[in-house]
């Protein structure tokens, strides 16, 4: 008998989805591998880090799968932001590429454990020996908790639109940005056209 995958787009729905109109979301308290650095989305670096985070995210899903746990490894995620926290984050599409600062997660499943993780990251390291950066994987708990977002359709590099809607939508709800900019990727880039892609804009939110 075939076992069943959890698959969180499917089972958390409110997490994975989101419309073009911005809307208010309340999320809870859930783990992620993270990595984090500073460069361009295009430098190596940062393509270095995708593959790693995802090397020992595959490495998870195989060792829960060994448990009858299998699960969908989810959308990759990414905050993105300058130095000087969140009241200078205006100063990003200032700031030269070089210079962002970036934090890729993905959330890992309620049955995937620290055990798993120290395993993964061993098991990774063997694997693909080529990498140096899996000591930068963590296994982190984050709590987004109040959130605003709202869905882009087409590229990255013309999310101004979206973002700028998203910000008027927030002001308006009489809220404040509290967190940094957040894009979940609910498309591939490798297989889907620029003007194709799906990508959830999230800005965690407070009471000013």
């Amino acid at each position: 008998m075939e076992l069943m995958k959890t698959d969180l787009k499917k089972s958390d729905p409110t997490y994975y989805k989101s419309s073009k109109q911005p809307q208010i979301v309340e999320l809870e308290k859930y783990y992620y591998l993270t990595i984090q650095g500073q460069s361009a989305p295009e430098d190596q670096l940062f393509l270095e880090a995708i593959e790693a985070i995802y090397s020992v995210a595959y490495s998870i899903k195989f060792l829960c799968k060994a448990e009858d746990n299998d699960f969908v490894v989810p959308k990759m995620e990414c905050f993105w932001y300058v130095a000087g926290g969140a009241e200078n984050q205006k100063e990003f599409a200032k700031t030269p590429r070089n210079e962002w600062m970036w934090k890729i997660n993905i959330r890992m499943p309620d049955f995937a454990e620290q055990n798993h993780y120290y395993r993964a990251v061993h098991h990774a390291k063997e694997k693909k020996s080529q990498l140096t950066n899996f000591d930068l994987v963590k296994f982190e708990l984050i709590n987004e908790g109040l959130c605003a977002q709202a869905l882009h359709l087409g590229s990255y590099e013309e999310e101004g639109p979206t973002i700028q809607k998203l910000h008027e939508f927030i002001a308006s709800e009489g809220l404040a940005i509290s967190g940094y900019h957040k894009e979940i990727y609910l498309s591939d880039p490798r297989r889907v056209a620029p003007e194709k892609l799906k990508t959830i804009i999230r800005y965690q939110v407070s009471k000013p």
